[in-house]
C-alpha cells in the first residue's frame, strides 16, 4: 500500500512537471526514468530506514547548544549563523549572541550597531541584518507570534526554503524537509539520483523524494539526523559509508559509486 501511495504522489508530481516542461537529467533522461529506485521502497523498508537513522541520531547526534530546546528563535539564529560558516566556529558566537539578545523582542529592539558588533568575525554581515529584520517583522507583523508553516516562514526577511523547513520541522513538528548541501548529498547517494544539484529545478525532485521517507512523528529530528549524517559518514570528502548507520540503504555504496554523487555541474567561467 505504501509503495502505491508513494508511486501515486510521484506520478502526480512528475506528470505536472512533464506537462509544464520536460525537466532533464544531464540532457538525456526525464524525471520519470530517474525516480524509479525511489518507488521500490516498501513501507517496511521506509520504516526500517527511519528507525536506523533516528536510533543512530538518538545515540550519536551532535550535542549542539541550539539543540537543547525547540525554540524557533534559537533555530533561526543558528541556521543563519551556519550559512557559510563551520559548526565549531559558530558555537561560541551563538552562545554570546543569545546571551546578549535572548529573545526575538530583544533582537528587534537592539541597535543595529550592537547586532553587527556581536556578529563581528563571522563575516557576511547581511545575515545579521536579515536576522534582525526578521525579528522586527515578527514583532511588527505577527505580534511576536511565530508562523508555523514553511510557506509563512519564508515571508520573513532572509528566510529561504531550507531555513524555513528547518524551523518548521524542528520547532513546530511540521512534516517539511530541510534541503541543504548535506541533504542533497545524502539522498543523491541513497537513491543514486543524478539530477544536477546546481540547477534550481533539482530541488523540487529532492523535495518530493525526501517527503516520501520523512517520518510524520519526528520530522525535525530526521532533518537534523540527515545534517549529521552528511557531515560524517556521508561527507563530501573522505566519506565512510561502510560504517554508516544506513549503509544497507545506500545504493551508491552498495554499487561502489559513492563519490559519483551528488552530480553538480561547474559554473561556466565568463570570458
Amino acid at each position: 500500500m505504501a509503495a502505491l501511495v508513494i508511486r501515486k504522489r510521484l506520478e502526480n508530481f512528475l506528470t505536472a512537471h512533464h506537462q509544464r516542461r520536460p525537466l532533464m537529467y544531464n540532457g538525456k533522461h526525464d524525471i520519470r526514468e530517474k525516480v524509479a529506485d525511489m518507488i521500490t521502497w516498501s513501507q517496511a523498508k521506509i520504516k526500517a530506514f527511519q528507525k536506523a537513522l533516528l536510533d543512530w541520531y538518538d545515540q550519536e547526534g551532535r550535542d549542539l547548544p541550539w539543540r537543547q530546546d525547540h525554540d524557533p528563535y534559537h533555530v533561526m539564529v543558528s541556521e543563519l549563523m551556519l550559512q557559510q560558516t563551520q559548526v565549531q566556529t559558530v558555537i561560541p558566537y551563538y552562545q554570546r549572541f543569545i546571551g546578549q539578545f535572548p529573545t526575538v523582542q530583544a533582537l528587534a529592539e537592539a541597535d543595529e550597531a550592537d547586532v553587527l558588533k556581536a556578529w563581528e568575525g563571522l563575516g557576511y554581515y547581511s545575515r545579521a541584518k536579515n536576522l534582525q529584520g526578521a525579528a522586527k517583522q515578527l514583532m511588527a507583523d505577527y505580534n511576536g507570534e511565530w508562523p508555523h508553516t514553511a510557506k509563512e516562514l519564508q515571508e520573513l526577511r532572509g528566510i529561504g526554503p531550507y531555513t524555513a523547513g528547518a524551523i518548521a520541522s524542528i520547532a513546530f513538528n511540521q512534516v517539511e524537509p530541510a534541503i541543504d548541501g548535506n541533504a542533497f548529498r545524502v539522498f543523491a547517494r541513497l537513491f543514486k539520483i543524478d539530477a544536477d544539484i546546481a540547477k534550481p529545478q533539482s530541488r523540487e525532485i529532492f523535495d518530493e523524494v525526501i517527503r516520501a521517507v520523512l517520518p510524520q512523528d519526528r520530522p525535525g529530528d530526521f532533518n537534523q539526523a540527515v545534517m549529521d549524517l552528511g557531515s560524517t559518514y556521508m561527507s563530501a570528502k573522505d566519506p565512510d559509508p561502510a560504517h554508516s548507520p544506513v549503509a544497507q540503504f545506500d545504493q551508491s555504496y552498495l554499487d561502489d559509486e559513492v563519490l559519483a554523487y551528488p552530480v553538480k555541474s561547474k559554473k561556466q567561467s565568463r570570458l
